[in-house]
């Protein structure tokens, strides 16, 4: 045998140039998977529709609503609680979306 390593030859049928593009066609289709996913929007709602937030792909916190009849100035560790939970609920969204639409990449030390 002449140097190399064995079991190199044509990397199992396909060549260089091939693999090379491959790399190339899913680093594409990587980058407009996130580039899809920043520009979405996720939104959680909790309490009965007390509180709503809406956060980005990038998980950028754009929006919070709160019903006017839930804020009660003897209880606002209630409104600071669900605030709270729905915040961390859209990023849980944010994160399955991620999980859901990158898995399919699986390139290992990406997620």
């Amino acid at each position: 045998m002449k140097g190399g390593f064995p079991g190199m030859g044509g990397l199992g049928g396909m060549n260089l140039n091939q693999l090379m593009k491959e790399a190339k066609k899913m680093q594409a289709d990587l980058e407009k998977t996130q580039e899809e996913l920043a520009v979405q929007e996720f939104e959680a709602t909790v309490g009965g529709g007390a509180v709503s937030v809406k956060v980005s792909g990038t998980k950028q916190l754009k929006e919070i609503k709160i019903k006017k009849e839930i804020v009660n100035p003897e209880d606002v560790e209630m409104l600071e609680d669900l605030i709270l939970t729905s915040i961390n609920e859209a990023m849980r969204k944010v994160d399955a979306a991620q999980s859901d639409k990158m898995g399919k990449y699986n390139i290992p030390g990406m997620m």
